[in-house]
């Protein structure tokens, strides 16, 4: 049980709890991914897993705002974003090993 700052009982809610697990590990294995394509430099790949991995990330975008179009904003911004990122990240020289 978790109490509230004025004292009072709250009870977690299991079914939130037993959704928050799975969308967490769903969550950080679409993160490990997107991390791979990023570090291979695969720019589509790297963008359509950041993008996976913003939409998993929703559920509180969606709780905090209520509504879900964000979600597509965020989701948006971030193939956007990591696109370029690895389309930049392709320019910058190597070292010779």
């Amino acid at each position: 049980m978790l109490t509230s700052g004025r004292g009072a009982t709250a009870g977690v809610a299991s079914g939130l709890a037993g959704v928050a697990e799975p969308a967490t590990v769903t969550t950080d294995a679409a993160y490990v991914f997107f991390n791979a394509a990023v570090v291979a430099r695969h720019r589509i790949q790297a963008a359509n897993w950041s993008a996976i991995w913003y939409l998993l990330s929703a559920f509180a975008v969606i709780s905090h705002t209520e509504h879900a179009i964000y979600v597509a904003f965020a989701a948006l911004g971030s193939w956007i974003g990591a696109f370029v990122s690895i389309t930049w990240l392709g320019r910058v020289p190597h070292p010779k090993a």
